[in-house]
């Protein structure tokens, strides 16, 4: 827990800056908590855990669709610690977050053209293309799962700023693919089922992926244009819906937040009822919170020193300036008090 000293100074209260206090040395901030991010805390529902299962029986690619905050790409964290893929002790995903301007070539590696076009003007050109080639998420799984003396891999392997952890299995995360060009996604699974990739400026090297390490891939997409049918008809798909249950959202808060282990909570009970008030009363509200706001919010409550045994009316004063943290559009934080004043907590 956070000393609750350090939030009754007098610099913090004076964040108006009204005395224009500062502290007398640096502050050290409170650090972010691990459990909020430790991939074993994540809790798939049992929809998800059917999908994950056939995706890795059929070592087919994992679509995932979803609103945002709903655990898309902790998903793909959760997967890569669960098989024990990637490096220890984290076992991240390689991550590659797809853009307007994305080529299907760009999964495997980038060649700086700029950069070297630069160091020839300047006389400080280097003769060997390696030392312009970066290898993305689905290059360098590849590379990762062969050993460092492969014979596969020898003469691509970049000389200074490239660390050998294999021969290691990856899980990939190919991260909002709907942003990417219409044509993007089914470039990218050709080059996926072909399982490896040329490097041109190499003499156009061919390098295969290890049929026995091969890549997982988990796709994310935030629906915001449609993606081909080609596309999904190759990919497990699976939207991950809202919890619908207040159990299924206490769970999800325990598992992040340890003060709520083993404890019943009327703060985490009214907080569940105000979330859902927001989400699906009458607030109408331009922005919906996610599952991620409601954690940071019942975060801030608790770090701030909220009482776990009341519920939120009893400590209106710490509860009512923390509601920015669930109000994430303008017109919303503009209603911040009718809001609040509108909700009536039902009786447990």
């Amino acid at each position: 827990m956070t000393d609750m000293r350090w939030f009754e100074t007098d610099w913090f209260h004076d964040l108006t800056n009204e005395k224009k206090l500062r502290p007398e040395k640096a502050v050290p901030l409170p650090p972010r908590r691990k459990e909020q991010f430790d991939p074993s805390g994540y809790l798939p529902d049992p929809g998800l855990a059917d999908a994950l299962r056939v995706a890795l029986v059929l070592r087919r690619p994992l679509l995932l669709t979803g609103e945002p905050g709903t655990g898309k790409t902790d998903c793909a964290r959760y997967l890569a610690w669960k098989l024990r893929y990637g490096s220890e002790p984290s076992y991240e995903p390689l991550i590659f977050e797809a853009k307007s301007t994305s080529e299907a070539n760009d999964l495997f590696y980038t060649y700086d053209t700029l950069g070297r076009f630069q160091a020839k003007q300047t006389g400080e050109e280097r003769v060997d293309p390696l030392d312009y080639i970066h290898y993305n998420a689905l290059g360098e799984a590849i590379l990762q799962a062969y050993p460092a003396d492969a014979p596969e891999i020898k003469g691509c392997v970049p000389k200074d700023d490239w660390k050998h952890r294999g021969p290691i299995q990856s899980v990939v995360l190919i991260d909002e693919v709907d942003k990417a060009p219409r044509d993007f996604p089914n470039d990218l699974l050709n080059e996926i089922d072909r399982s490896y990739f040329r490097i041109r400026e190499l003499h156009n090297r061919k390098i295969d992926a290890p049929a026995d390490k091969l890549p997982f891939l988990v796709i994310t997409s935030n629906s915001e244009k449609n993606l081909p049918a080609a596309f999904l008809r190759r990919c497990v798909y699976y939207d991950i819906p809202f919890p619908k249950e207040d159990d299924r959202l206490e769970a999800i808060v325990a598992s992040r937040l340890t003060e709520f282990r083993g404890l019943e909570s009327p703060l985490l009970t009214e907080g569940i009822q105000f979330f859902r008030y927001l989400r699906e009363g009458e607030a109408g509200l331009q922005k919906l919170p996610a599952t991620a706001e409601l954690l940071d919010w019942l975060l801030y409550l608790t770090q701030r020193g909220a009482d776990l045994k009341k519920g939120l009316r009893k400590q209106d004063s710490l509860v009512k300036p923390s509601l920015v943290t669930l109000l994430k559009h303008e017109q919303d934080q503009k209603r911040r008090d009718e809001l609040w004043n509108g909700w009536v907590p039902r009786t447990v």
